[in-house]
């Protein structure tokens, strides 16, 4: 069986609950899976009951996807994403990706939590992503490419969407700082030389997550809203040494004001 032949077994199977197409797909990071939460009339679906689907064991990660209305939006929330570090293919953390476009998803929100390496954000910030570099040096196209899923070559001039982008901000009446997300494989804490590397390439943000998911999103044609939470200053910036922990506090903490961006979005945006 190939790659897109899971896909489409592990769309059989998640269609088989599905009441009507989701308008959007929206990837919860670490400390930010209450959102689902704010879900009517929902529908829950393990991954481990999805065919093929890898299960992490991330802190702060869950493990299912959770279907329901969002101010009177179809939604489907991925609480608990994979991540490259813990072992899996690139193929395998983004296979959600392709899942929700098999289901006829055509609108993705990824967020994150992060470090800021620009000393214009602050922890407790909420960034919205413009653009990326990828700094592992591998990414989920190489290998055979499926016609069905893509072009072999896609276009990533606009990896996130503007129009997106203005339409959160215009929704809510703010104007939020704007970056590029560096894309580190973990999972340690970056040294302070690779932090100041990082920041000469023109990276505002460092992450373990995200870009693999925005390429693979590229790559089928959804329009894509990256929204980065920093919890953390970077190494050598910050003076006390990092902790998980303490990611998803602040990651919580962040949790309530995303919330309220969120409601307002959907209230005044429709997908």
């Amino acid at each position: 069986m190939n790659y897109y032949q899971e896909i489409v077994e592990c769309a059989n199977a998640v269609k088989k609950v599905m009441k009507e197409t989701p308008k959007v797909a929206i990837i919860l990071g670490s400390g930010l899976g209450e959102l689902v939460d704010e879900l009517e009339d929902q529908t829950e679906i393990l991954y481990q009951d999805i065919p093929h689907f890898p299960i992490g064991n991330v802190k702060g990660h869950g493990g299912k996807l959770v279907l329901g209305t969002f101010k009177g939006q179809c939604v489907l929330m991925m609480q608990g994403r994979f991540h490259y570090y813990e072992g899996f293919s690139m193929k395998q953390v983004v296979l959600p990706i392709y899942l929700f476009k098999q289901l006829g998803i055509k609108n993705l929100i990824v967020t994150n939590s992060c470090g800021a390496i620009n000393t214009n954000y602050k922890p407790g910030d909420i960034v919205l992503i413009e653009d990326f570099i990828n700094l592992v040096f591998n990414n989920p196209l190489i290998g055979e490419n499926f016609d069905e899923l893509g072009p072999r070559f896609p276009d990533m001039s606009e990896p996130f969407s503007h129009h997106l982008q203005e339409a959160f901000q215009t929704s809510n009446k703010i104007q939020l700082e704007k970056g590029c997300y560096g894309y580190f494989s973990g999972p340690y804490y970056e040294t302070r030389k690779e932090i100041q590397a990082f920041k000469i390439l023109g990276c505002d943000l460092i992450g373990m997550s995200t870009v693999p998911e925005t390429i693979a999103a590229n790559h089928c044609g959804m329009n894509v809203l990256g929204i980065s939470c920093v919890t953390n200053m970077a190494t050598g910036i910050q003076k006390q040494k990092h902790s998980h922990d303490n990611v998803v506090n602040v990651a919580n903490e962040i949790a309530s004001t995303l919330k309220q961006y969120f409601r307002t979005f959907f209230e005044n945006y429709t997908f």
